[in-house]
């Protein structure tokens, strides 16, 4: 070979190399790294509509069927709503809102019944859901006509320094459910444990120093106890078919892989919640292709004041990779309303999120002709003292 054409390999060969670094850059930079102490001054309006789909489903009312609209979960056919109030009511709508039955097992009677509902969980490949009894740590399981079918306790303690207690359960596969035990020590985290009698299928431990955990605060006056609880807490996100696991005591975010039963980084927030004082939590809120939606959380209270908790919301931009502020406006009002992307609740990987809207809120904006689209007929048919309409998310498709 001459010396020409080994100068044109030597740069082929450079080229290839400089190439493959940039990609292993590039993959390694796929890892967001949030400062929880910037605030982000520079804010970008968006349109809900612009990178989501959006659907409006108005819960039938009648004389059985008045309640508060609090969604525990969405099937393909099936919507299961609870009241606020603890009453035990569990409503049973279809996928158009109609009313399709009451069940209420309520009681302290039997072991088929249950104390309290901090969740239900929806299987209808299987036509059954999975309630969760926070009192008694047991999940009951009925068919969707509400005959009881089993129950399982929470996983016992085996000696770590908590109690296991699941505070948020998703429906993983057809023979198992995925959930997060709040009271954990740093040993586990998340466990995916069979439908069948709750016996654990994989633990996913996400390691940490020390338990830190946004807890409710208490004061005492005299005799009585004023608490604050922060709330919108989420720990498991369905995303993309695989699930976003969030561990405040861990200063990474991790993505959990079904199908390898791997986890890979996806966040990392800094200062570390192990170091900063007063304490700062990182919470999600919602994701799409483009953007990341969280907030900050600081961990302080004034009770003279009754003021505290403050927080800080902001977003990812995937394609100017850049942190900003934001503003997100319902694309199906003529004026502009914002939309609270912290109040998303996570569903399922067919429905990414949803939010309750109160009929009375959306009577009055239809009669001043705020409404357009899809939101305005639904608008159309209801009364003030309607049950609220639940506005679906999905990705874009």
């Amino acid at each position: 070979m001459n010396r020409s054409g080994s100068i044109i390999v030597i740069i082929l060969l450079l080229a290839v190399m400089a190439e493959s670094k940039g990609q292993r850059q590039a993959g390694s930079g796929d890892i967001i790294t949030v400062d929880v102490t910037k605030s982000y001054l520079s804010k970008k309006e968006l349109i809900l509509q612009d990178f989501t789909d959006v659907e409006y489903v108005a819960l039938e009312t009648n004389d059985d069927f008045v309640n508060q609209g609090i969604v525990m979960d969405v099937g393909k056919k099936i919507i299961l709503v609870r009241n606020l109030i603890n009453d035990g009511d569990i409503f049973v709508y279809d996928r158009t809102g109609k009313a399709l039955r009451k069940i209420n097992h309520k009681g302290h009677q039997t072991s088929k019944e249950y104390t309290n509902i901090l969740g239900i969980t929806l299987d209808e490949d299987n036509n059954e859901m999975f309630v969760n009894d926070y009192s008694t740590r047991r999940i009951l399981v009925y068919d969707l006509y509400g005959k009881f079918k089993r129950s399982f306790k929470h996983k016992e303690n085996d000696g770590n320094q908590y109690f296991t207690c699941y505070t948020s359960i998703f429906n993983y596969d057809r023979d198992n459910l995925i959930c997060y035990d709040e009271n954990n020590d740093v040993s586990r985290t998340f466990v995916i444990i069979s439908k069948k009698n709750g016996s654990i299928t994989k633990e996913i431990k996400i390691p940490f120093i020390k338990k830190h955990i946004p807890l409710t605060l208490r004061s005492k006056n005299g005799t009585q106890y004023t608490s604050v609880s922060p709330n919108l807490l989420k720990t498991i996100i369905p995303f993309k078919g695989n699930w976003t696991l969030v561990e405040l005591s861990s200063d990474t975010v991790y993505t959990f892989l079904p199908d390898d039963y791997n986890l890979r980084p996806f966040l990392v927030r800094t200062p570390s919640i192990q170091s900063i004082d007063p304490k700062v939590f990182l919470l999600l809120s919602f994701f799409s292709d483009r953007y990341y939606f969280m907030e900050t959380m600081k961990y302080v209270y004034d009770w003279n004041t009754r003021t505290g908790l403050p927080r800080t919301s902001f977003m990812y931009d995937k394609q100017e990779k850049a942190f900003l502020g934001y503003t997100v406006y319902n694309g199906d009002y003529t004026t502009k309303k914002e939309v609270l992307m912290n109040a998303f609740r996570p569903v399922n990987h067919g429905i990414e999120s949803l939010q309750r809207l109160e009929a009375y809120q959306l009577v009055e904006s239809y009669k001043k002709g705020e409404l357009k689209g899809k939101l305005k007929e639904t608008a159309a048919t209801l009364d003030e003292d309607d049950n609220p309409v639940i506005m679906l998310i999905r990705h874009k498709k």
